[in-house]
């Protein structure tokens, strides 16, 4: 194997015992499938890269692997392997990998690579996708009625960032019962006049 980085031989040592037949499988069938891929350290650990750009990558956690494309949602995916835009595979596009038998075969992973290397060929870039428009948070009616009760405590209010605002209207108004959002409403008001924040004693001193 070419473009071989030291630092990978140590990763993969580091890694779980169950972790290292998995990462030098993956180790191998990337250099198989791309004779010209450079290895490298990103963001603590191993990434391929081709064409100038990132190809793939891999990771051991405690009790699984994960190995993913970087192009991936570029990818025409024909077998159905890609988990794409999943909480739960950790970096990694073909899931949970806790032993080789969690891998696809070899030819198959081997094309999925050929066509992530024509992407980077291409110079394709990754789709960022456009930040959601912020929805307003509404003050409901009868909270600002008990905030203008104390005209300090509504300029208090007034202070706080529109984050920590939301925060006091989503505990209030998530209340399941009357009496519950009554004693919230309360706290609240006692905390705001005082400056605090909704989170206040988790705040870092």
């Amino acid at each position: 194997m070419a473009a071989i980085d030291p630092r990978v031989d140590e990763y993969i040592d580091k890694s779980a015992a169950f972790a290292k037949p998995i990462l030098h499988h993956l180790r191998r069938v990337v250099h198989a499938a791309c004779p010209d891929v450079k290895e490298t350290i990103k963001w603590s650990f191993p990434n391929f890269e081709y064409a100038g750009s990132i190809l793939c990558s891999f990771a051991a956690f405690k009790q699984h692997c994960a190995f993913g494309f970087w192009l991936t949602s570029e990818m025409s995916d024909p077998d159905n392997l890609l988990q794409r835009g999943s909480e739960k595979t950790s970096m990694g596009h073909l899931g949970q990998i806790r032993s080789i038998t969690d891998l696809p075969a070899d030819d198959v992973l081997i094309r999925y690579i050929k066509e992530a290397m024509v992407l980077n060929e291409k110079g394709v870039k990754m789709k960022r996708e456009k930040p959601a428009t912020p929805v307003k948070l509404e003050t409901p009616s009868w909270f600002l009625d008990a905030l203008k009760q104390k005209e300090a405590t509504m300029i208090a209010f007034e202070k706080f960032s529109p984050s920590q605002k939301k925060e006091y209207i989503e505990w209030v108004t998530e209340a399941k019962t009357e009496a519950t959002r009554a004693k919230r409403v309360t706290t609240a008001l006692q905390w705001i006049a005082e400056g605090k924040t909704r989170n206040w004693k988790y705040a870092k001193c």
